[in-house]
């Protein structure tokens, strides 16, 4: 059986078949261009095919987005690569008061074709401001579209999607992930499947045995699948214990109502993320599963986090920061301890 390309290599595929559809497509960024290809090489061999396209920027995030979003409100569309999510930070306001807004503030609705790309995450010692999770900074902003890289969702399809909506999206993308091999043909691994639990396909479900089987569900973006399954793999061999996880390709604004079902047949639900305590994405999905379910759940919907702290260079004191499959796999099991 062919190997699975991996997940920077799914990517990469589907930036090219967007350029060679959509002569309208403008890429920007730092280093993006060949032969260094962007510091992840997701837009290698970019630049070579369509280099008036493909747009090298000075280190000024604020200035990319701001050009970029101006594209798209000009009928174009426009992908920025932000070297580290990190840096996204620099963009806020553009992305928040011009971007987001520009959509419906002025007396008519403009479509605007926006994806800002972000490598998150930390688990490489890149230290306090290369490894951060800022999903949670763009929670709740009007006009704007959250949506996470996952191993099951097939990168061109999710890309399309972002700009079928016209509307400025943000997609966070573990680099982790990126060495990772895209999960094809329903099988995950010797004990876990998936499939997707929705006629859209926006989130995957991974199950051992049958699928509706679960004592409890597990709500992970994609950079948290692999710490998942090792925590639900040594649940279910040691404990008994076991879980479906679901990961949804778009984080916010997220539609719930595929998922109650299997979440009330649970009667356990916990949310996983890595960005830092305190007013998270996943703080807004376990609000939302608990007024819509407090009434059909067994335990209060338990959510897992990182440590609100800076994120440090040395492995051993990352590792006590971020969220580890021990962590996950403890917090499971006080759920039906107490």
């Amino acid at each position: 059986m062919p190997v699975a390309e991996r997940v920077v290599e799914n990517l990469n595929r589907a930036l090219h078949g967007l350029f060679e559809r959509d002569e309208s497509v403008y890429l920007l960024g730092e280093d993006i261009v060949d032969p260094y290809g962007g510091a992840f090489k997701v837009t290698r061999g970019l630049s070579e095919r369509y280099g008036d396209r493909v747009l090298a920027t000075p280190l000024s995030e604020g200035g990319i987005v701001g050009v970029a979003a101006g594209l798209s409100l000009a009928g174009n569309t426009a992908i920025v690569e932000i070297m580290f999510g990190d840096f996204i930070a620099l963009a806020f306001d553009q992305i928040l008061n011009f971007a987001s807004k520009s959509v419906s503030m002025y007396g008519r609705r403009i479509p605007l074709k926006l994806v800002v790309r972000c490598p998150t995450g930390g688990s490489r010692g890149y230290g306090p401001t290369h490894s951060q999770s800022p999903q949670k900074h763009f929670v709740g902003i009007p006009g704007l579209n959250l949506y996470e890289l996952s191993p099951f969702h097939e990168s061109g399809v999710v890309l399309e999607r972002m700009f079928r909506g016209a509307e400025p999206c943000v997609l966070f993308e573990d680099k982790v992930l990126y060495t990772r091999r895209m999960r094809r043909d329903g099988v995950v691994d010797d004990i876990f499947n998936f499939d997707f639990a929705d006629p859209a396909q926006e989130f995957a479900r991974v199950y051992a045995g049958r699928p509706d089987d679960a004592d409890v569900v597990l709500i992970a973006p994609g950079g948290l699948v692999d710490r998942t399954l090792t925590a639900m793999r040594g649940l279910l061999l040691d404990h008994e214990i076991t879980c479906q996880l679901v990961v949804p390709s778009r984080l916010y604004p997220l539609d719930l109502d595929p998922l109650l079902p299997m979440l009330a047949a649970a009667g356990r639900v916990c949310v996983v993320e890595e960005s830092t305590a305190g007013g998270t994405w996943g703080a807004e999905i376990a609000q939302a599963v608990h007024s819509r379910l407090w009434g059909k759940l067994a335990a209060p919907v338990r959510l897992v986090h990182s440590a609100a702290s800076i994120i440090p260079t040395a492995t051993h004191l990352e590792r006590g920061v971020l969220v580890q499959s021990e962590t996950i796999h403890h917090a499971v099991r006080e759920m039906f301890v107490g």
